[in-house]
């Protein structure tokens, strides 16, 4: 406190830190970040406008934002998944910011997805609201022109491996298809017109106009 005019006593304030300035982190391509489980929620949670993966190992992976085209094409594609899987009612469709903890240790973000009621809701409402630990029955990957195809090879091998019952892995950039199911070699067609859900999601046929070719 201190003495002012006229024998007033004032009160000094204490003065507030510095507000921190935002700090970027760029990763270098052969350099890994490693986190926990746990720690990778809190760090998904604090960069909320950032799409991270964690590989089995508790490597980051970031991916960087869709280009407007892939965002266009891969709202199509959510938005048939989506429909279908409202009138069908026997499972829950997700779209590419559902986050998926596998039985590997590894979170993956498909760009669409799919998981039987049967299987989704023994899972608790905590569970589901994080990422939840269930590997989805089926999923879908469209190639970006940022992503490399092996590596998204390596992601659909993953989750079969996980239990999913049906994959595609959509390449607008060459126009093909490859379909992952498990025990059996993957299927690689040339520009289809559509795609089969085959038994797994009855009756859902993907129109790939727009998502593959104009």
């Amino acid at each position: 406190m201190s003495q002012g005019l006229g024998g007033k006593t004032r009160t000094r304030r204490k003065a507030r830190p510095a507000a921190r300035a935002a700090v970027q982190l760029d990763l270098p391509s052969d350099v890994r970040l490693y986190v926990s489980p746990k720690g990778f929620w809190r760090l998904c949670a604090a960069n909320r406008e950032l799409r991270l993966e964690r590989t089995a190992r508790g490597a980051i992976e970031a991916m960087p934002p869709a280009g407007s085209g892939t965002g266009a094409q891969n709202n199509r594609l959510g938005a048939q998944l989506g429909t279908w899987a409202w009138n069908d009612g026997t499972g829950t469709a997700f779209d590419s910011s559902a986050g998926f903890t596998l039985s590997n240790g590894a979170v993956r973000s498909p760009d669409a997805s799919w998981i039987v009621n049967e299987r989704w809701k023994t899972l608790t409402p905590e569970q589901q609201r994080v990422f939840a630990p269930i590997c989805p029955d089926f999923v879908v990957e469209l190639r970006s022109p940022s992503d490399t195809l092996s590596k998204l090879q390596e992601k659909m091998q993953e989750y079969l491996e996980q239990r999913a019952r049906l994959g595609w892995l959509l390449d607008p950039l060459t126009g093909n298809v490859a379909i992952y199911r498990p025990s059996r070699p993957v299927e690689r067609l040339e520009r289809p017109a559509t795609l089969s859900g085959e038994d797994v999601l009855p009756g859902f046929v993907l129109d790939l106009k727009s998502i593959l070719f104009d």
